[in-house]
C-alpha cells in the first residue's frame, strides 16, 4: 500500500509531463520535457500562499482535502498489488465516494470565492459529477457480479487468474463506459481542456483561478494523481498482467511497479495523441456523451446477469 502511494505520488507529475510531451511532438513542437510538471510544482510550492478577500475555511480546505482523498484512493485501488490492508473497508462504493468528495470539496472552494468564474466552474463540475460517479459504479459493478463481491482487489485477482474472462460483451461495454468517464473525471479533451482559460469552455480551470502558490501546487498534483489512479484502475480491471497478488515477494513487487508504469504511460500517451486529433465538445454536448456512457454501463450490468 505504501509502495502504491509512493509510485502514484512521484509518478503522476511525470505522467502529466509525458502526455504534454507527446502532444508537443505530434504538433511539431519541442516540448518542455517530461519533468516540467515537477519543476512547476516546486516553483509554486515556494511562493506565498494568497487567498482572495472574503474567502473562508472552504477555500482553504479544498486543496488538502482533494489531495488527501486522492492519496487514500491510491492506497485502496489495486494498482501495483491486488492485496491491500484496506480490503474490506475500501471497496468500489468507498472509492467512488472518495473521488466524489474531492470533486465536491474543490467545487465548494470555487463557490467560496464568490466570483462568477468560480460559480460557473462549480456548477459545470457538479453536472459532470452527477453522471460520472454513477457510471463508474455501474461499470465496475458489472465486472463484480461474476466475482460476487465489490472488493476491487478481488475483482482484479479473479481477472488476473482467468485473463480470457475479459473477452466478453460485459467487459467491452464496461471498458468503453469507464474509458469515457476516466476522460471526464480527469478533465481531458473532449470533455474539458486543461490548457485553456476560455470562459465558454473551461470547467476545472474555472474553479481554481483564484488559487495560487502551495494551494495551486496541491491541486495540480492531486489532479495528476487522479488521472494516474483512474488509468491504473482501468488497466487493473481489464489488463491486470504483471500486477502482484497476495504473498508476492520484493522481486514481483518491482516487476509490478514496472508493469504499472508501462501500462499507464502507454494509456496516457494514447490519450494525449488522441487529443491532438480531437476537438473539444460544446458544453451542452458533454451531458449527452456522459449519458451515453451511463447507458453502456447499465447495459453491461444487464448483460452480466443474462450471461452469468
Amino acid at each position: 500500500m505504501v509502495l502504491q502511494v509512493l509510485v502514484v505520488a512521484a509518478g503522476a507529475p511525470l505522467l502529466a509531463g509525458l502526455m504534454r510531451q507527446v502532444r508537443a511532438r505530434l504538433e511539431g513542437r519541442a516540448g518542455a520535457g517530461v519533468r516540467q510538471p515537477w519543476r512547476d510544482l516546486r516553483k509554486l510550492a515556494r511562493k506565498e500562499r494568497i487567498a482572495p478577500h472574503g474567502t473562508g475555511y472552504l477555500f482553504r480546505a479544498a486543496p488538502p482535502l482533494l489531495a488527501g482523498t486522492t492519496l487514500v484512493v491510491a492506497a485502496a485501488v489495486p494498482l501495483v498489488t491486488a492485496a491491500s490492508p484496506l480490503d474490506g473497508v475500501a471497496d468500489l462504493f468507498a472509492v467512488a465516494a472518495l473521488l466524489a468528495l474531492g470533486s465536491v470539496a474543490l467545487a465548494l472552494g470555487g463557490l467560496d470565492t464568490g466570483t462568477a468564474f468560480g460559480g460557473m466552474g462549480a456548477s459545470r463540475e457538479m453536472t459532470v459529477l452527477a453522471l460520472v460517479e454513477p457510471t463508474i459504479l455501474l461499470a465496475v459493478f458489472a465486472l463484480s457480479i461474476r466475482v460476487g463481491t465489490t472488493d476491487l482487489g478481488a475483482i482484479v485477482t479473479e481477472t488476473a487468474s482467468s485473463p480470457l474472462s475479459v473477452i466478453s460483451p460485459v467487459s467491452l461495454l464496461a471498458a468503453v463506459a469507464l474509458a469515457v468517464v476516466t476522460i471526464a473525471e480527469s478533465g481531458r479533451i473532449p470533455v474539458d481542456n486543461p490548457s485553456t482559460h476560455l470562459e465558454l469552455t473551461m470547467i476545472h480551470e474555472a474553479m481554481i483561478l483564484e488559487y495560487a502558490g502551495p494551494d495551486l501546487a496541491l491541486i495540480e498534483w492531486a489532479s495528476a494523481m487522479r488521472l494516474t489512479v483512474m488509468l491504473g484502475l482501468f488497466t487493473g480491471l481489464f489488463a491486470p498482467a504483471g500486477i502482484a497478488t497476495a504473498g508476492a515477494g520484493p522481486i514481483m513487487l518491482l516487476v509490478a511497479v514496472v508493469a504499472f508504469a508501462l501500462k499507464v504511460a502507454l494509456l496516457g500517451g494514447v490519450l494525449a495523441a488522441g487529443e491532438v486529433f480531437m476537438a473539444k465538445l460544446r458544453l451542452f454536448r458533454v451531458p449527452e456523451l456522459l449519458a451515453g456512457s451511463f447507458l453502456m454501463a447499465l447495459l453491461a450490468v444487464a448483460a452480466s446477469f443474462f450471461l452469468a
